[in-house]
């Protein structure tokens, strides 16, 4: 059976995206991306849910802390590790941080040991200057726990409601998503926060709802696919959704922040989805000719947490070219994401974006290479 390329290449767009939007590209763009970006993967995480999970919770759970948990723990520690030593050769420092003027400083013993505890019990405590986007693996992980908890307890509800029924109501999903929503509303508007999880919970309960997003539109994908399959459709609805997209982003502007109003939590659905939905129509059209671009974004899409991972630390390298072109203070090296100074004006964005996924990526393919060589020489002697 071939195999469906569509969503690994909308994940690929998906991280390049998010390490352009990362990189300090033009305002307007980075507005645009950050509409759409984050929802778009719990999305695509919500598309491959499965109903057998209802019965096996086990095996689901498994999953998800084999793919999200463990490689957060793993390398949220390696570089707590190395979060001092960075500051002994240079790569952090205490005189540039972040574009709020916030700096990051070494940590004493005391902190390394609370922060292996946020790590391994909350999921929280990374390395904020090195390891940014982490959030995702914890907001994913309990987005997709929380779906199938909601789920089950609904199912159960209504099984005991009609005790006929053979299989889950159709209406159990939808009514997820407007649970969610209603939360959200609510969790926004009154400020409210969960105090058992990192940053509040919001990103966590919305991602919870983008995915089940995706899980409702994975119902209707070949029949979105059959009636758009038309080349200039999938074009015109998606110059359409990317128009409603822009709008969005310039007067009602939202994102996945986890401080976000009531008005942002507003803004946000409608922009996420048709975002999620031109990225799969461009998706859907790259992935009718097997050619170099086609390959490039599957095997991207294939490798997002490596990206998500080390994109910030390819950053440095382009941050060192930058500093010697315009002869800035070495310690600008530790800006974060990237150096600010010019951001807006020249286009080393572009260099931080190639960085931000070709240096994971290439290590990525060599370290597959290497392994893969190892093993053939093992086998044959």
């Amino acid at each position: 059976m071939k195999r469906n390329t569509v969503i690994s290449i909308s994940k690929g767009i998906a991280i390049i995206l998010m390490v352009i939007a990362h990189a300090e590209a033009p305002a307007w763009l980075c507005k645009f991306i950050f509409e759409f970006h984050m929802p778009l993967f719990f999305i695509t995480a919500g598309y491959f849910f499965s109903l057998k999970y209802l019965n096996d919770e086990a095996t689901f759970v498994k999953k998800r802390i084999k793919g999200l948990y463990v490689p957060f723990v793993k390398w949220s520690l390696i570089f707590l590790a190395l979060h001092n030593l960075m500051f002994e050769i240079g790569i952090l420092n205490e005189t540039y941080g972040n574009e709020m003027g916030g700096v990051t400083h070494p940590y004493s013993w005391h902190s390394i040991q609370q922060n292996i505890w946020t790590i391994v019990t909350a999921m929280g405590g990374y390395d904020q200057f090195l390891c940014g986007a982490f959030w995702f693996f914890r907001g994913l992980f309990v987005a997709s726990i929380l779906y199938l908890i909601i789920y089950k307890v609904l199912d159960f509800t209504i099984s005991r409601i009609s005790p006929n029924a053979q299989q889950p109501s159709p209406i159990i999903p939808y009514l997820i998503c407007i649970i969610l929503l209603i939360l959200c509303g609510w969790k926004t508007y009154e400020k409210l926060k969960i105090i058992t999880l990192v940053q509040g919970g919001y990103r966590d309960m919305m991602g919870c709802f983008f995915f089940g997003v995706g899980f409702i539109f994975r119902q209707y994908a070949e029949h979105y696919q059959a009636v758009i399959k038309r080349h200039y459709a999938i074009i015109w609805t998606s110059i359409v959704f990317g128009f409603v997209v822009y709008v969005f982003s310039y007067y009602l502007t939202a994102n996945m922040n986890w401080r976000s109003s009531f008005v942002q939590f507003l803004s946000l659905p409608v922009p996420a989805i048709l975002g999620f939905l031109m990225t799969y129509n461009i998706s859907m059209m790259l992935d009718k000719k097997d050619n170099r671009l086609k390959r490039f974004l599957v095997y991207t899409g294939d490798h997002t947490l490596n990206i998500f991972i080390f994109h910030i630390v390819a950053y440095k390298v382009v941050s060192l070219i930058k500093i010697w072109y315009y002869g800035l203070d070495i310690q600008q090296i530790g800006c974060h994401m990237v150096i600010h100074d010019y951001s807006q004006e020249d286009a080393f964005w572009i260099l931080y974006t190639v960085a931000g996924v070709g240096i994971p990526l290439g290590c990525t393919w060599l370290t597959e290479r290497l392994k893969a060589k190892y093993q053939s020489s093992r086998t044959s002697s």
